[in-house]
């Protein structure tokens, strides 16, 4: 209890350095990207609840974070905005406003009912088999944001969403984000889920049901999706179902796999990485097309980079930086060990 406890209490701490650093600097652009790393925390903190656990690969998760994007933003556009940026809007939502506090939960339960009705089935399917139709679940729930016009506005940006997400709040939802993956993970059901991904006979052998396992750990990983999604559009005010495709797809897993998809730790760390270095690369980008050292622009440095990083962690550290224990728990070995030497 006390390695879980100090494991919560330095994640949080790093959270909160973050923010204390970014407001002390006062500098716009680092608290646009201490945002993007709290909303993104948020994201991958909700897959490593059902990667971590279970050892499934999931495609879908991006596509929940739509679904409370687009539900908080149909909550909380002005009425007189509706107008103009949902045209074919249902009457009985035209005059629905409510708070955006409200709206970002709601978008978070929708997510979680959309992947309770969707994935029940699919838990029961092998692990192949469950990640192609992850990523199949996925190419349908970007079809239906591109094409369901009168709830998305099809294709096109959607604009008009108040703002009101800002680094504070990103920083607490994070935090219980940490709180609560953590917490998943020490239950009893995170802990049947977890001898259900290293042996599924003896885990079923001492009375584990593992399609509801998975089933129940999906849906909580698609709450944390929608409540992501929410903060992520109440923060940049407009966007199209392109951002909830297979570009954020890539960078969430990218910080699960080079951290440690088996640890609440690992998934901390690895977006703290992956943020620093994705906006470290692209300032890296604009500089090399400014200075025009070809006839070409540079582009997809990026991706390249990071797709290089994750194969070497693959290959090097097949378990992440953080691929077994919880960084609570190393410290703590740690200090034993000290006090065992004469």
């Amino acid at each position: 209890m006390k390695n879980h406890l100090a494991t919560v209490a330095i994640l949080a701490g790093l959270v909160i350095l973050a923010v204390v650093v970014t407001e002390a600097l006062g500098i716009r652009l680092y608290d646009r990207v201490a945002t993007n790393l709290c909303i993104s925390l948020v994201l991958v903190l909700g897959l490593q609840v059902f990667m971590g656990n279970s050892g499934i690969l999931s495609f879908a998760h991006m596509g929940f974070m739509g679904v409370g994007a687009y539900a908080s933003a149909v909550l909380t556009i002005p009425a007189q905005m509706k107008g103009m940026a949902l045209p074919d809007l249902y009457p009985f939502l035209q005059g629905v406003v409510i708070s955006p506090y409200i709206a970002i939960v709601v978008g978070g339960l929708l997510a979680a009912l959309v992947a309770a009705i969707l994935s029940y089935p699919l838990m029961r399917l092998s692990d192949a088999a469950a990640v192609i139709t992850s990523f199949a679940l996925l190419v349908v729930l970007y079809t239906v944001m591109t094409h369901w016009s009168a709830l998305t506005n099809g294709p096109r940006t959607l604009f008009g969403l108040p703002k009101a997400t800002d680094l504070r709040l990103s920083a607490l939802v994070a935090i219980v984000a940490v709180i609560a993956a953590l917490a998943f993970k020490e239950s009893r059901a995170g802990k049947l889920l977890r001898a259900s991904r290293d042996d599924e006979r003896a885990a079923a052998a001492i009375g584990a049901h593992i399609p509801l396992l998975r089933w129940r750990a999906f849906i909580v990983a698609a709450f944390f999706a929608g409540i992501g999604g929410a903060l992520w559009g109440h923060f940049i005010t407009s966007f199209s179902p392109k951002a909830f495709y297979l570009k954020e797809t890539f960078l969430i897993l990218s910080m699960l796999v080079i951290g440690g998809a088996n640890t609440v730790t690992g998934a901390v760390v690895g977006a703290f990485i992956v943020t620093i270095a994705y906006e470290a690369l692209r300032g890296l980008e604009g500089a090399l097309n400014q200075a025009k050292f070809s006839a070409e622009p540079v582009i997809g440095l990026t991706e390249i980079v990071l797709s290089l990083v994750m194969v070497a962690v693959l290959v090097l550290r097949p378990g992440g930086l953080f691929p077994t224990r919880e960084i609570g728990t190393l410290i703590a070995r740690r200090f034993v060990r000290k006090e065992k030497i004469p």
